[in-house]
């Protein structure tokens, strides 16, 4: 029960089933009127031609075949019943003369009759009806016009478009109820029905829902509906495919490109990462301030002669494996290795008041990591380690293989002072050790020539000093 008043809300609800409803009706309507005008007409002339013969019976009995006078009395002085549908007349000679009248005087007159036998006026409010009729119509010598009370054949035809209307719309309401009953079960529904399949369809595709259960999927029949369903079915299948496929694709890309993330992030800084992945051109900063460490393995390269390539990487690996962890504990920025040196900097691409107090502590830090590395010897590894500090430029270049490096004369200092230092020892330019001298224990080492510097006084980091360890 509650299915059919559904059923039958979502039918009156329909735009599609008023409007059929509308069409059906109305040319149900147009086809019983035109239907209808002709039988109006047809019933017209019925009463009119029964009028007329109703009046002929009296009019015989008016005109005599000879009109003597008292014939002709007895017709200006006709015994007319009450209610007689005879109101008038007038009688001509065949010449036009008239002869005598009587009642109602008619609106036709002789002149009008012609060569016609019989002549007819309706009045305009269509309540007299006049009638002439000819010598040959009557039989006699004369021309007869008749006045006739027609009202109430306009009453008799009103009541005839009444009762017929009434049929009309008894008739257009039957067949357009019938024919929505048949089109409610065999189109119109299964249409509102299909429609909020495509509703479902869109919610389960937006939502990423499984397939709802469709009311398509049930039809049995083997019509257009069906076919029209069918298709939906297949349409939605393949959508379905096409999205699945699409979100596993977009899913592989989305990792692929974290992939690359990772990738890009452990070759440059994150800053400068996402510079170069929303700009292709080169990319260079200036830092006014900075510190450089350059750490080189001493007789790593003798090393390498002994062992086997992949010992040899793997060795390799395990110690700058080490080293990148101090970097990242001390939020600095390992720039690059080159062979067994590792180049590492504090205070970019991210500015950081403490740089060069980070680099001290990594530099302590690396010496004390790298004892614990062994050559196939059984001797500990040893490092010789420079650190320069002041101004650098940074950034990227180049389209394929591209790192990220520095140039700036800071760099060719920390460079000269690793190359030119001593193992197991960190020397550090003036400028650091100014920096750095009250929180640190340095030894001076004097005054040295560095290649392409000239005459510099450098000094060796020994250890943080023991207030600042336990502040």
């Amino acid at each position: 029960m509650i299915s059919t008043l559904r059923n039958g809300l979502n039918l009156i609800q329909a735009r599609l089933s008023r409007q059929i409803t509308a069409w059906v009706f109305l040319s149900i309507l147009i086809i019983e009127i035109i239907i209808f005008i002709p039988s109006y007409y047809r019933r017209e002339q019925e009463l009119f031609a029964n009028l007329e013969m109703m009046s002929s019976e009296v009019t015989a009995l008016l005109v005599p075949q000879r009109l003597t006078p008292e014939a002709l009395d007895r017709f200006r002085n006709p015994d007319l019943k009450a209610g007689s549908i005879v109101l008038g007349g007038t009688l001509y000679d065949l010449d036009g003369t008239l002869i005598g009248a009587f009642g109602e005087a008619p609106a036709l007159t002789f002149r009008e009759l012609g060569d016609r036998p019989l002549a007819r006026y309706h009045s305009d409010d269509q309540k007299r009806y006049d009638v002439a009729r000819s010598p040959e119509q009557l039989s006699r010598p004369y021309v007869l016009v008749i006045r006739h009370d027609a009202s109430w054949v306009r009453k008799e035809l009103s009541g005839f478009k009444q009762r017929i209307a009434g049929l009309i719309i008894l008739i257009c309401l039957f067949v357009t109820a019938v024919l929505m009953w048949v089109l409610s079960f065999t189109v119109i529904l299964p249409v509102v029905r299909l429609r909020q399949d495509l509703m479902a369809a869109g919610d389960s595709i937006a939502q990423a829902h499984i397939m709802p259960r469709f009311y398509s999927l049930s039809l049995r029949r083997q019509d257009e509906v069906t076919d029209v369903a069918k298709a939906f079915q297949a349409m939605f299948g393949r959508v379905q495919q096409e999205i699945r496929d699409r979100r596993q694709a977009e899913q592989a890309l989305r990792s692929e490109q974290e992939k690359a993330d990772r990738l890009l992030l452990n070759i440059l800084p994150q800053p400068i990462a996402e510079k170069l992945k929303h700009n292709q051109q080169a990319i260079a900063d200036r830092f006014e301030q900075v510190t450089i460490l350059f750490a080189d393995i001493v007789d790593f390269t003798t090393l390498s002669s002994r062992i086997s390539p992949i010992e040899l990487v793997d060795l390799l690996n395990r110690i700058f494996s080490t080293f990148d962890q101090l970097a990242e504990h001390h939020g600095l920025e390992k720039i690059k290795t080159i062979g067994d040196a590792y180049m590492v900097v504090g205070g970019l691409p991210m500015p950081q008041a403490n740089h060069a107090e980070a680099i001290a502590d990594m530099a302590l830090a690396m010496q004390s990591a790298i004892a614990h590395f062994y050559t196939d010897l059984g001797e500990p590894f040893r490092l010789r380690i420079g650190i320069s500090t002041g101004p650098v430029v940074s950034g990227v270049i180049g389209l394929k293989k591209f790192i990220y490096d520095l140039w700036g004369d800071t760099v060719n200092v920390a460079s000269r002072m690793e190359s030119q230092g001593e193992i197991g020892r960190i020397q550090v330019t003036e400028a650091v050790y100014q920096q750095l001298r009250d929180r640190y224990h340095f030894e001076k080492r004097g005054t040295i020539d560095i290649k392409g510097r000239g005459q510099m006084t450098t000094y060796w980091l020994i250890s943080r000093k023991a207030s600042e360890q336990a502040a």
